[in-house]
């Protein structure tokens, strides 16, 4: 997928010619409204809400509460949106071991500084999440699934997404990567979550990114991609794939292999995502509402 940087925007031909609009902190193309929001690491309030919705004090060090990635689509209703409560709400609703690391005795996180520091929860906030959806009714109003489980209907496939045919060479509408939460784990790794799309005029892909390094101890990836193609005019019922991946190994399963031990080796993890066995991956296709 094309690096933020490297995106300069389209042209006002570009967009005519793809029969796209610019709308704030968007675009609007073949039925879809597809827009992004960076807000601010989430301020005392905010995370008071957060704290009592999730029923918890244990939260990120970052958390964007505000950024979201949003697509929806008009004829059908159909609303696809990521954010950082659902995905938290995944996380603590999963709520996996603590992974043993060796300096655990010594990490401080955001709990009091006089009390004792105990590891009795996911302290790197992995999550299932592979993003809220919603039907978005006549009436304006939406109707989406409790704590954003899907209201919307996903079949199994054996369709795969084409990467082949979306590295082809076309003007790029949108492109925008939001993250939406972090934690550096106490200065032994990394976590965090990030939402990427690009918006062509075929169709749109997104990737939703998982990313955990426990320095010294575990590897983590979960990847979900989505892929719509808009198909023939404006009255054509898009076509929505949806690939997830999860693939994980420890430091030392890797060092066995021959690969590098340290963690500095690994602060991209497209440089290692390959070398990661995969724990589970399914395809998916959106069943559309008639």
């Amino acid at each position: 997928m094309a690096s933020a940087a490297a995106w300069e925007g389209p042209t006002a031909a570009e967009l005519k010619a793809a029969g796209a609009e610019a709308i704030p902190g968007g675009v609007r193309v073949k039925g879809w409204v597809i827009q992004s929001h960076k807000g601010p690491i989430l301020n005392a309030a905010s995370l008071q809400r957060f704290e009592d919705e999730l029923q918890t004090t244990h939260l990120p060090e970052m958390v964007f509460g505000e950024s979201f990635l949003s697509l929806e689509h008009n004829q059908t209703g159909i609303k696809l949106h990521f954010n950082a409560l659902d995905a938290l709400k995944a996380w603590k609703k999963e709520a996996l071991p603590p992974v043993e690391v060796p300096a655990a005795a010594k990490w401080k996180f955001r709990s009091k500084p006089s009390d004792q520091v105990i590891l009795d929860y996911d302290y790197t906030f992995t999550t299932p999440y592979c993003g809220s959806d919603a039907v978005v009714l006549n009436s304006g109003t939406t109707q989406a699934g409790l704590d954003g489980c899907s209201t919307l209907c996903w079949e199994d496939t054996d369709d795969r997404i084409d990467l082949v045919a979306l590295s082809a060479k076309e003007p790029i509408l949108f492109y925008d990567e939001v993250i939406l939460y972090e934690d550096e784990l106490a200065d032994n790794g990394i976590s965090f979550l990030t939402v990427r799309v690009r918006v062509m005029p075929t169709g749109w892909f997104l990737l939703l990114r998982f990313w955990l390094r426990v320095d010294g101890v575990l590897m983590r990836l979960r990847d979900t991609r989505l892929h719509c193609s808009f198909g023939n005019g404006d009255g054509a019922k898009p076509v929505v794939l949806r690939e997830c991946c999860w693939r994980e190994a420890t430091c030392a399963s890797l060092s066995a292999k021959g690969y590098p031990s340290d963690s500095a080796a690994y602060a991209d993890p497209n440089l290692i995502a390959q070398k990661l066995p995969v724990v589970m991956q399914k395809t998916q296709k959106l069943k559309i509402p008639s």
